[in-house]
């Protein structure tokens, strides 16, 4: 039987390939993302497939302002977002752009990549109309982030969902310290610690979806939406569950962690990272000690946080690694120069001390603070 700790040895914290492969520089093209109104549904299409439909500024400054129009039209009922291509739904943000434009002396580039989509995950979770997310194939940190905060998340058995920053230098963000803390037990903290990647019928098992059906099925279910004359919730649950229970892949079938709950449960309970890691009997990680210690105060902290005040803590959260050392050699290190090698300073987590993780999360000036 898999133990708790052959889970977390494979996964604190392997190099996420996935990520490795979008290493796409930002484009300027319209075509990166399709919007459209049928009738009164508006339709969010990803469209960067070669880059597992990985998130850059401009698609976040077309999406937005497109959301803001449809919640303030009164004839528009539901909003449905997918994505081009069978790999991926998203696999992420575009942050090799976002260090390449730090070196050349554009740090504003990030500053406004994070304040956007930032303010992008908040208009999702607060949107007014139904918003479903058709979340096929990879979803990982930024795709997790246009998704998860929506009223509904419909993944499939080729679902793989993760959120991977801690391995390039950061930390689980996009609104990880507000929908971490609310799945079930210690999950949460277990994902943001190992970049566990939860796949098929396990992302819903572990509520990052909230239905499950078969991939075969899933233009069926698209096309029963868009006949929906004037969409209700009502009507998209009864469409949802009716696919749901018409799958093959047998989504009752039980959690695949199940059987290291208990032990995950105590283990993650621990009040540090050096415990968690004494308990797994493991000497150290892979990740960056001060991305360990953050993510792990940042869910503790956002626990009991607004989605809104969640949001502009991780704000904070990412100038500060803008600002340091480990993102920028991190990324270096898996997306660029592939070396697999990066040069994490500090090296232990003995060395990381308190006042450091709390300089990571004091305000930031008033001007520069995130507006939502």
């Amino acid at each position: 039987m898999t133990t708790l700790l052959s889970l977390c040895t494979r996964n604190l914290l392997r190099t996420p390939r996935f990520l490795i492969q979008t290493t796409w520089s930002a484009m300027s093209t319209d075509s990166e993302v399709l919007l459209e109104t049928a009738g009164n549904k508006g339709i969010i299409t990803l469209n960067r497939p070669k880059a597992l439909n990985s998130l850059n500024l401009n698609m976040i400054r077309k999406i937005y302002p497109q959301l803001k129009a449809w919640e303030s039209d009164p004839s528009v009922k539901l909003v449905i977002v997918k994505s081009a291509g069978d790999r991926a739904f998203c696999a992420g943000g575009d942050v090799r752009a976002l260090v390449e434009a730090h070196k050349a002396g554009n740090p504003s580039v990030a500053e406004e990549f994070f304040r956007e989509e930032y303010q992008l995950n908040n208009l999702i979770g607060t949107l007014q109309i139904p918003y479903v997310a058709l979340i096929d194939g990879i979803t990982m940190g930024g795709g997790i982030g246009i998704s998860v905060h929506g009223a509904y998340r419909v993944c499939t058995e080729r679902t793989v969902c993760a959120m991977p920053e801690a391995a390039i230098g950061f930390f689980p963000d996009v609104g990880g310290s507000y929908f971490l803390p609310k799945l079930p037990g210690k999950i949460g903290l277990f994902l943001a610690l190992t970049g566990y990647r939860l796949q098929g019928r396990d992302v819903f098992k572990a509520g990052i979806a909230t239905h499950f059906v078969d991939n075969s099925n899933l233009k069926n279910l698209e096309s029963d939406l868009m006949r929906l004359e004037n969409p209700t919730l009502a009507d998209i649950d009864r469409i949802l569950l009716k696919f749901q229970e018409q799958c093959e892949m047998d989504y009752k079938k039980e959690f695949a962690l199940k059987h290291v709950m208990g032990k995950m449960n105590n283990v993650f309970d621990a009040d540090s990272v050096e415990k968690i890691m004494e308990a797994l009997q493991k000497e150290g990680s892979d990740c960056p000690p001060i991305s360990l210690k953050v993510a792990f105060q940042q869910l503790k902290r956002g626990a009991n946080m607004t989605l809104q005040d969640n949001l502009k803590m991780e704000y904070r959260l990412a100038q500060r690694f803008m600002a340091d050392h480990d993102f920028h050699d991190g990324v270096r290190a898996v997306l660029i120069d592939k070396d697999n090698k990066p040069n994490w300073k500090p090296a232990t987590l003995e060395e990381v001390t308190e006042e450091k993780i709390d300089s990571y999360f004091k305000p930031l000036p008033t001007d520069k603070e995130l507006k939502l």
